[in-house]
C-alpha cells in the first residue's frame, strides 16, 4: 500500500472518531505494579473504559482485594451492553461501580457489579462524568490521544492523582511541559522499547513482520504520565563524561551546549544543556533543574534567538526537517545544524 493511501486511512478513521485503543493488560501490570502502595482505601476511575474490553478495568477488578481499593468505577464514551463479554451494541451510556467481592469467590461476578444508566453519552466532559470524577482518587486509563490536552487540563483541575497513557509528542505542548517543569505530572516506567501493542479494530497495522501482531496496532513513542510518587525519579542518573567544548558545540542563538544522547551529559559542566526529550524518562528533579524547551513555536521562552543574517544563506535541510527561525541551531563545517527539539537543563550535583 502506497504512503498516501495509508495516510488517508489513518486520517478517514481519525475522522470517524476511532480513537479507540485498548491497551493490552500485561503492559498495564507491568507499569502498576510499581504503584501499589498508592491504591490502598482509594477509589479508582476508569473514565475512558468500555468494560467490555477494557483491560484497565479487568486488571483493577481481579486485584480489587489485593490492592485494598474502596471502589472502582468505570465509564465510556457511548458505553456498550451491560454484559461485559457482549459484542451486542447500544446507544445506551452505562458506568460500571465495583466495590470488592461479595461470595468469596476472589472474582468479580456480574451480579457484583453495580450498571448504571447515565443521560448522556459519557463524554468524560459530560457534567454526569464529572461528577464521578470527584468521587476518584485516582484515575487510571488510557485517553485519546486526540484530546490529550484537555483531558489532563481536567484532571489537574479536580487535582486528581493519574497514571494514563500518552504519546511522547505531548511532552512539547506548552500546557503539558509546564507541568513537567513545574513538577506536576512526570513520565512512568513506561512501555517496553517505548512502543506499544494496542488492541484496535479500525486502524492497519504496519507493523514490520516480525512485529506484528493479529487484531492489534504498534505506535512508537508512547509513555505513562503520572502525578504519582515512584522511586525512579529519586534515582540518580550516573554520568561518566567530562566536557570539552569539541564534543559539545555551544548554539549560535543561545548559550547552552548541545547534547546528543541523555548517557552523555557531562559530570562537571554547570551551565545550560540542551537535551533530547527522551532525557525526561531519566529526570530526576533533586539532580537537574528544566530550565525550558528548546524550540521557539512551543511557547515556552527561553531566550533563543533567530538566525544570524549571515548564516541564512547555509540552511540546509537537517535529520528530514528545515531550519526554521527560532529554532536551536550550531555551525558545522560552515552549515547550519539544527537538532530535534531539545530541553534545556542544568546539573544541580556538577562534580569537579
Amino acid at each position: 500500500m502506497t504512503e498516501k493511501a495509508k495516510n488517508k486511512n489513518l486520517h478517514k478513521a481519525k475522522d470517524s472518531k476511532k480513537d479507540e485503543f485498548y491497551t493490552q493488560l500485561g503492559d498495564i501490570e507491568r507499569e502498576l505494579r510499581y504503584y501499589k502502595n498508592h491504591f490502598k482505601d482509594k477509589v479508582v476511575y476508569c473514565n475512558c473504559d468500555d468494560p467490555r474490553v477494557s483491560n484497565f478495568f479487568h486488571f483493577f477488578s481481579y486485584n480489587f482485594e489485593k490492592l485494598g481499593l474502596k471502589k472502582l468505577i468505570a465509564t465510556c464514551y457511548k458505553n456498550q451492553d451491560m454484559d461485559l463479554f457482549s459484542e451486542n451494541k447500544s446507544e445506551q451510556a452505562i458506568y460500571l461501580v465495583y466495590e470488592g467481592d461479595r461470595n468469596d469467590n476472589k472474582v468479580p461476578d456480574p451480579n457484583e457489579i453495580g450498571v448504571k444508566k447515565l443521560k448522556g453519552d459519557g463524554d468524560f466532559r459530560s457534567k454526569e462524568c464529572i461528577e464521578l470524577l470527584k468521587q476518584a482518587d485516582i484515575v487510571v486509563t488510557n485517553p485519546p490521544f486526540s484530546l490529550f490536552r484537555e483531558y489532563v487540563a481536567q484532571l489537574i483541575e479536580y487535582d486528581k492523582k493519574f497514571v494514563i497513557v500518552g504519546h511522547q509528542n505531548a511532552i512539547s505542548y506548552k500546557e503539558i511541559f509546564k507541568l513537567i517543569k513545574e513538577d506536576k505530572l512526570w513520565l512512568g516506567y513506561g512501555f517496553k522499547g517505548g512502543a506499544a501493542h494496542f488492541i484496535n479494530k479500525h486502524y492497519e497495522d504496519y507493523a514490520t513482520a516480525g512485529d506484528h501482531k493479529e487484531g492489534m496496532i504498534r505506535v512508537s513513542g508512547v509513555h505513562w504520565f503520572t502525578n504519582l510518587d515512584i522511586s525512579k525519579r529519586h534515582e540518580d542518573l550516573i554520568l561518566y563524561k567530562n566536557y570539552n567544548p569539541e564534543e559539545y558545540p555551544t548554539y549560535e542563538n543561545f548559550e547552552a551546549i548541545n547534547v546528543d544522547k541523555t548517557k552523555d551529559i557531562p559530570v562537571d559542566y554547570k551551565g545550560y544543556m540542551g537535551v533530547p526529550i527522551t532525557f525526561l524518562d531519566k529526570y530526576n528533579p533533586d539532580q537537574f533543574e528544566i530550565i525550558g524547551l528548546g524550540i521557539s513555536n512551543s511557547g515556552i521562552e527561553i531566550g533563543v534567538q533567530p538566525y544570524k543574517e549571515e548564516h541564512r544563506k547555509y540552511r540546509k535541510e537537517v535529520q528530514k526537517r528545515g531550519a526554521v527561525d527560532g529554532d536551536l541551531y550550531m555551525m558545522k563545517n560552515g552549515i547550519v545544524e539544527v537538532p530535534y527539539a531539545r530541553i534545556i537543563i542544568r546539573n544541580k550535583k556538577v562534580q569537579k
